[in-house]
């Protein structure tokens, strides 16, 4: 999930296909690609470290020196294309110079890897696949776009006996594709179970919920943050849920609609319209911080004080923060890019060495929401988490995510150390 608003993409057609996890491991489920081998057939004896999971990698990326051996056994560049530098910085921030730690910490030279960004352009996405696929690439990293240029770069890949990993967002084309992200029907469950959990703490009654979900569009993820929290809202997995649903909590849905292609300035002017119509509104969900951020705006400028109407998020940004210190909004999902930059560094050595990843590190399928749309993949997928005010000082803050300094500064110092955060 890109961090923030995810507001690239170029897809206009409606897909609304999502990624539904799965709980049987795959590992062998790429096995049969033409440029797969045995184990022994690298000819070195390196193996793939006993007792790799996804639960391996933490903030010291001492791990990923295991990795050395295998490293030396494996031919071939890895190529790995960030998406864009303006819908979020984390490609800059963190994505980019956490790869580069962990391709490092793991024997590769500057030579045996290349980072680029794709600046929102899908013709630049697959520009830059097809340059790396001519330099040699054994692996690609790629976070697609949409899904058009997702299951350009796949079958590209493909046709070159190239592996390819699907960073962050799924590709659910050909038979030759691995999926690294964190579990996204999770990251939608944790934002159903906070939203309950502050309607109660903000002693909310009767809700009249309105949802706004994520760019279902153009993002297979949203489709799957939408099941996860409305299976926990609503008792179902429907996206968009229909007006009139009732769930727990004696909760009422008053509406409930897509921001196409996660524009955060979109998802405002819905709410806006929804929130003139529906002054009944008291609780809302959103899929991400910065669409939360938009509502607040509405609501602030409505003259709605702190701690009444409830948002939701992800993605843990610095505003997200800020909103939640002050009250704004309940709480955001946090996914470390470190751990999962370490487990895409992690697989794409495994298989440019040609061996077949273990069962504990690919621990999962993913494959459409919509049948027909796609064919599942096997995937490694991390735990994300729930943050607020009680543990943003052990995860966020202690992680570096967020500057504890610049957050102090936005929300005051005395907020900040009510939360445990010094700045």
């Amino acid at each position: 999930m890109r961090i923030n608003s995810r507001s690239s993409g170029t897809l206009t057609r409606a897909t609304r296909w999502g990624a539904v996890v799965g709980v049987a491991a795959v590992a062998a489920a790429c096995g049969s690609s033409n440029n797969t081998t045995s184990p022994s057939s690298s000819g070195s004896g390196a193996t793939v470290p006993s007792g790799l999971s996804v639960k391996s990698f933490d903030s010291s990326f001492s791990v990923m020196s295991q990795l050395k051996d295998l490293h030396s056994a494996g031919k071939g560049l890895v190529g790995v294309i960030l998406p864009d530098t303006t819908s979020s910085t984390r490609y800059v921030n963190f994505d980019a110079p956490y790869l580069t730690q962990a391709f490092t910490a793991a024997g590769y030279s500057s030579s045996d890897f290349k980072i680029d960004n794709a600046q929102g352009s899908d013709a630049t996405e697959l520009a830059d696949a097809q340059a790396d696929i001519t330099l040699g690439a054994s692996v690609l990293v790629y976070d697609p776009l949409d899904s058009t240029v997702g299951a350009q770069i796949q079958q590209l890949a493909q046709s070159h006996g190239v592996k390819a990993i699907s960073y962050d967002r799924a590709t659910f084309q050909g038979t030759n594709t691995y999926y690294v992200s964190f579990d996204n029907v999770q990251v939608g469950k944790l934002i159903g179970t906070g939203f309950q959990s502050c309607l109660q703490s903000w002693s909310v009654t009767s809700p009249k919920v309105f949802t706004l979900n994520g760019g279902e569009d153009t993002d297979p993820n949203a489709v799957s943050f939408a099941q996860g929290y409305n299976s926990v809202v609503w008792g179902d997995t429907t996206t968009p849920e229909p007006a009139g649903k009732t769930g727990a909590n004696g909760a009422l849905l008053v509406g409930d609609q897509i921001t196409p292609g996660w524009v955060n300035a979109t998802g405002g002017t819905i709410f806006q319209q929804q929130y003139t119509a529906h002054k009944e509104i008291n609780a809302t969900i959103e899929a991400n911080d910065g669409l939360a951020n938009a509502v607040i705006t509405v609501l602030k400028n409505a003259g709605v004080s702190a701690k009444k109407i409830p948002t939701t998020g992800q993605d843990a940004t610095l505003q997200g923060m800020e909103n939640i210190l002050q009250g704004f909004q309940c709480g955001s999902v946090y996914k470390a890019v470190y751990l999962e930059a370490q487990d895409a560094v992690a697989l794409a050595t495994i298989l440019r060495a040609g061996q077949t990843p273990p069962p504990a590190l690919v621990n999962a399928t993913t494959q459409p929401a919509k049948a027909g749309s796609g064919t599942a993949e096997p995937a490694s997928l991390l735990t994300p988490q729930w943050v607020d005010a009680t543990n943003m000082a052990t995860t966020v803050i202690k992680d570096k995510f967020v500057s504890a300094s610049t957050l102090c500064t936005a929300v005051g110092t005395s907020v900040c150390s009510a939360a445990g955060i010094t700045p």
